[in-house]
């Protein structure tokens, strides 16, 4: 086993000229309420019901943080410039360092779903922090049915694998889910 230490993510702030990756913060709870409360939101992830500001208090300053040291995961807010606000977020999850793979996973605010531009220029941002970890795979699953999702992955040059049956679980029952991956080697995104 590695030790602890190169195993633990680091805490960077990823940045494109419209948008900023960072870790969450106390102001961000609000939003991040906001959008856990959201009917699609609750549609397609499995939170809470109804979903408050505590819980994103302990999902931002308690799980996230404890992902990141213990080398499961990192979270990012999703924050865009111009409005200073945050518009989703962003994460690795599920991280298995003996195959160095790791999923890749993201939500986004009712106010910042107009067009899958920011989903997908944020699909792309860990990847440069995730292969300076030497990841060789990063995985994207969504349901069947979250037609945005599997746009978002397509647009952000991820490769559709397949279908894995039974393999999700939503407030609604259980679900199928599409695999998507990216790995070391793949051509860079093409601009759309």
């Amino acid at each position: 086993m590695a030790a602890r230490a190169s195993i633990c993510f680091p805490q960077v702030t990823l940045e494109t000229p419209r948008l900023v990756l960072r870790a969450f913060e106390p102001g961000d709870l609000p939003d991040v309420a906001a959008v856990g409360a959201d009917e699609l939101t609750q549609r397609w992830l499995q939170l809470p019901r109804p979903y408050t500001e505590e819980d994103a208090r302990a999902w931002c300053l308690g799980v996230v943080p404890a992902m990141r040291a213990s080398g499961m995961g990192v979270h990012w807010a999703l924050v865009e410039r111009a409005a200073g606000r945050v518009c989703g977020g962003m994460g690795l999850n599920r991280t298995d360092w003996g195959a160095l793979v790791t999923e890749v996973s993201y939500w986004v605010g009712p106010w910042a779903r107009a067009g899958a531009t920011h989903r997908r220029r944020s699909a792309r941002l860990p990847t440069g922090c995730s292969g300076t970890r030497g990841f060789e795979r990063l995985e994207l699953r969504a349901a069947t049915g979250n037609l945005a999702s599997q746009r978002v992955a397509e647009k952000a040059s991820f490769t559709r694998e397949g279908v894995l049956r039974n393999a999700g679980y939503l407030h609604a029952g259980r679900v199928d889910l599409v695999v998507y991956s990216l790995v070391r080697g793949d051509p860079p995104p093409v601009a759309r």
